[in-house]
């Protein structure tokens, strides 16, 4: 059995990689489209407006594996951020100032550094990897 699975775990890896850039890709969409939640574009050059364009790119380019080992680095230093800035000051525990899904984010984006982007990249078909 374990052989079995290690066979499947570089596509499990890409989809890892697909899977958390498409549930970043809905929090940087939110912030200038609107969509899939509601909310208002951010002043232009603010915090969350960079947040959302990290979002954005980081995350349509983990989506589709270009530059994944970049874009993983990004999105992992900037889910830190987020998290010290955000969420840290109001307790030291993440379940109690709503932190988990950032810190949860910023280990998926750091193994990805690590990791590479799996089999299920453009960085694999152009050999970058």
């Amino acid at each position: 059995m374990n052989a079995t699975l290690s066979r499947f775990a570089p596509h499990a890896l890409s989809l890892l990689r697909i899977m958390a850039a498409l549930l970043l890709l809905q929090h940087g969409m939110t912030k200038f489209f609107s969509f899939p939640g509601t909310a208002t574009m951010p002043a232009t050059f603010s915090l969350f407006w960079w947040a959302g364009l990290i979002e954005l790119v980081g995350g349509a380019l983990l989506l589709i594996g270009l530059f994944s080992r970049a874009a993983a680095f990004l999105l992992a230093g900037h889910l830190a951020f987020v998290y010290f800035i955000g969420h840290a000051p109001r307790s030291f525990y993440p379940l109690v100032n709503n932190g988990t899904l950032p810190v949860l984010y910023c280990f998926v984006f750091f193994y990805l550094i690590f990791a590479g982007p799996g089999p299920w990249s453009l960085d694999r078909i152009m050999r970058r990897d």
